[in-house]
């Protein structure tokens, strides 16, 4: 039996959007502040560097669970852990490290503790994306379902940008540098009030999963969903294909050269925080470092989201050309970064490395879609979404490691990252003949 689908109110698309956006606003809001917490608090920058680390290698791992759960216990209930995941997570970090900051836990004590509590938004904060555009593909017309998914997906990447960009707004009196965390949480329980009141229950009766979101940074590309799985689960019933395998030679060069740029974006949004605690000698200061790490965080994600909504669609740029251009300017712009000791340079050289990734990142996304037929589009979905948030996961702490050690070296090993790439990637990425489909 064939079910219709029918466009969403906008009452509850804009709480879907608010869903998508809060999510990632309050990850990006935490990123700009906690290296000038852990400078408050005397704790060594790669354990703060971590903290990230392990929630990043969480919203890796359970991120596939939660897709697939979505279709079983409906999307409104996994939005809904998704948002409670996220707005306890937010709550638990800010009241210990509000805590800590007032001397009642040992510097040592409130790390742990802030860990641990890191893992709610890591374990349980990803299964909001993937039921928000689940949600969608299977209530909106076909006509409409591209520009709706396109919508909600664009809400992930606007969050990187709000989420600096108030942070500081909300470094209060009592509170302090705490008071962004607990700020994000109240606005997390008004998003889940939201989506309790407006949004109805559903049960859902077929297969309509969203693509698996990559962990939210300042520099993250937002994927739309596709709404392949509820048109073709017969299709693939029927016929099952041959699994893509990682060592493919028709996706393995796009997913090397993911690997190679997203190493060097991951160490330098891990590194930058630190940078300009250091280059502007605010050290003892923490709470202006904040409020300046929040303006080139956000001046970076402007520009990433410049690259993916203007420049992209503008030049109508090829992946290769996307990969190789942006890989460019991604090692030009952190060289520069690297190399500034004023605030105005720093800004500079990370927004000209931000705009960079944002050509690479959508670049080899595309390329290792492009190389392969639509049945394997869900694979090799996975898979850039594997590359996109595993960088996430240990690069950050090696980035801060080898910044101890010399901050040149450390700013060089991301430009040669980038340099590789562009040398290598010049012969090995090639996109000659795209690949027709052949599911009949």
């Amino acid at each position: 039996m064939a079910t219709a689908s029918h466009s969403i109110p906008s009452d509850r698309m804009a709480v879907l959007f608010a869903v998508m956006l809060v999510a990632a606003a309050g990850n990006t809001a935490m990123q700009s502040i906690l290296p000038a917490i852990g400078a408050k608090l005397r704790i060594p920058d790669v354990w703060v560097s971590l903290a990230f680390s392990w929630s990043a290698l969480l919203w890796v791992l359970t991120a596939p669970h939660w897709a697939r759960q979505s279709d079983k216990r409906g999307r409104k209930a996994l939005m809904a852990l998704g948002v409670i995941g996220f707005l306890s997570s937010m709550a638990l970090c800010g009241l210990v490290l509000w805590s800590g900051l007032q001397g009642w836990f040992a510097a040592g004590m409130t790390f742990v503790l802030f860990a641990l509590f890191r893992s709610l938004y890591g374990g349980l904060g990803s299964a909001a994306p993937p039921a928000v555009q689940a949600y969608v593909a299977a209530r909106t017309d076909p006509d409409q379902r591209t520009q709706a998914l396109s919508l909600v997906s664009s809400s992930f990447g606007l969050g990187t940008v709000i989420g600096p960009a108030i942070a500081p707004f909300f470094i209060l009196p009592v509170v302090g540098l705490a008071g962004p965390l607990l700020v994000f949480a109240l606005i997390g329980l008004a998003v889940l009030i939201a989506l309790r009141w407006r949004l109805p229950n559903d049960v859902p009766r077929f297969a309509a999963r969203g693509s698996i979101m990559s962990y939210p940074t300042t520099g993250a590309s937002s994927q739309a969903a596709t709404d392949e799985d509820d048109e073709q689960t017969s299709d693939r019933s029927a016929s099952e294909p041959q699994p893509l395998r990682w060592t493919d030679t028709r996706v393995r060069p796009w997913l090397f050269a993911g690997f190679l740029g997203g190493q060097a974006q991951a160490m330098m949004l891990g590194v930058i925080g630190f940078l300009i605690l250091d280059r502007l000698n605010l050290r003892l200061r923490p709470d202006e470092g904040a409020a300046m790490t929040g303006i080139v965080l956000m001046a970076g994600a402007f520009a990433t989201l410049l690259s993916q909504w203007g420049l992209i669609p503008l030049l109508k740029m090829s992946p290769r050309t996307a990969v190789l251009g942006g890989a460019a300017l991604g090692g030009a712009g952190t060289l520069l970064t690297g190399l500034s000791y004023d605030f105005h340079g720093i800004v500079i050289g990370f927004a000209l490395a931000s705009l960079g990734f944002g050509l690479f990142r959508p670049g080899f996304t595309a390329g290792a879609s492009l190389a392969v037929p639509r049945r394997d589009q869900g694979g090799v979905a996975g898979m850039t979404a594997s590359i996109n948030g595993s960088a996430y996961i240990v690069s950050p702490a090696i980035g801060v490691l080898v910044y101890n050690w010399h901050p040149i070296v450390a700013y060089g090993l991301m430009a040669g990252f980038c340099g590789w790439l562009v040398l290598w990637g010049w012969a090995a990425l090639r996109l000659d003949q795209p690949v027709r489909d052949r599911t009949h």
